[in-house]
């Protein structure tokens, strides 16, 4: 008798925990859904850290992990879903690893996945992304192979935007890929090509007069080459 009371026992409190678990999965799912409509991101992050303990999820933890980096909370990020790389992972998985490796200055780490994320889908967003990890590393020839492809497949209406002003501003991708390619000829041969490096920034300006950037790099080497002229 004791050992069917005992069991009728465990018996009512998995079930109490199973409706309980159930109940606190639609409270969370019902909480993150009101979240998303009132746009408010760290309710959503506190809605689907509940879901991932209540009921863990490859897809859900990239999710969390993208909703951070989107924060510009990248070390969150990268704490979330780990910086390993796995040929099976998510395309999510990988571009949240390669924006936030890029944005905590681990250039390195962060070319690996641009690189992999340009085999699942060519474009020139990820070129430029590319050719500017590859240029910080001195890898120059890789970098305008980068800059190259993204040339020869931008189109028109593709923008990039700019946050190193105090108002962020948005270019045309060719005009940003122009920039970068300028910056890949002076890294080259730092004397030899210092006016092409210029014609190449006046042309990116002509492009986008607001592309602060490049105004300042410009400047930067005109500034360089009137002091080896006064030489």
């Amino acid at each position: 008798m004791k050992k069917i009371i005992l069991l009728l026992a465990v018996m009512t409190t998995i079930g109490a925990t199973a409706q309980t678990k159930s109940e606190l999965l639609k409270h969370f799912e019902t909480y993150y859904k009101q979240m998303q409509v009132q746009g408010d991101a760290q309710g959503v992050i506190n809605a689907m850290t509940h879901l991932q303990a209540l009921q863990p999820s490859q897809a859900r933890l990239d999710t969390l992990a993208y909703v951070y980096v989107s924060e510009g909370r990248n070390v969150e990020a990268l704490n979330t879903i780990g910086i390993e790389q796995n040929p099976n992972d998510s395309d999510i998985n990988t571009e949240v690893k390669a924006i936030a490796l890029k944005a905590v200055n681990q250039p390195k780490r962060a070319v690996v996945f641009y690189e992999e994320l340009f085999k699942r889908n060519a474009n020139p967003y990820i070129a430029y992304e590319i050719a500017d990890l590859k240029t910080q590393l001195q890898d120059l020839s890789g970098a305008k192979a980068s800059v190259d492809y993204g040339l020869a497949n931008v189109k028109p209406d593709m923008k990039r935007g700019y946050y190193e002003s105090q108002r962020p501003y948005e270019v045309s991708l060719k005009g940003a890929l122009t920039y970068m390619k300028a910056l890949v000829v002076f890294n080259m041969n730092q004397t030899d090509n210092l006016d092409q490096a210029i014609n190449l920034l006046n042309e990116v300006i002509t492009m986008d007069a607001n592309f602060n950037l490049a105004k300042l790099s410009k400047d930067a080497l005109e500034a360089r080459k009137t002091g080896a002229n006064k030489d």
